[in-house]
């Protein structure tokens, strides 16, 4: 079973800037995408920022403001995120999408709280 735990969420004024980190533990296989999606209250999950093996994905609301990069040695995904605004208050969730022969599995974290606020 593979777990994925979240940080370097919290409150931050429009603006400003944080960085989220994402661990991935147990029995990951071949993992074939890892990412980051986020949920604002009263709307559907929607994509952040992904890779997809080696491609990088963004959401269109990104607009470079976002920066995804991971650490393979330490099954870490990361989330720069710059220029935050009060549209980008959500609960951010990690994903991993793998392989273990011959199952294939989806993980999700519990997410982490970005708060957008003046």
């Amino acid at each position: 079973q593979v777990q994925l735990v979240e940080s370097g969420g919290g409150l931050v004024q429009p603006g400003g800037s944080l960085r989220l980190s994402c661990v991935a533990s147990g029995n990951i296989g071949r993992i074939i995408a890892m990412g980051w999606y986020r949920q604002a209250p009263g709307k559907q999950r929607e994509m952040v920022a992904v890779f997809i093996s080696d491609v990088v994905k963004y959401a269109d609301f990104v607009e470079g403001r976002f920066t995804i990069s991971r650490d393979n040695a330490k099954n870490t995904v990361y989330l720069q995120m710059n220029g935050l605004n009060p549209d980008d208050t959500a609960v951010y969730h990690c994903n991993v999408k793998g392989n273990i022969w011959p199952s294939h599995y989806d993980a999700w974290g519990r997410g982490t709280q970005v708060t957008v606020s003046s």
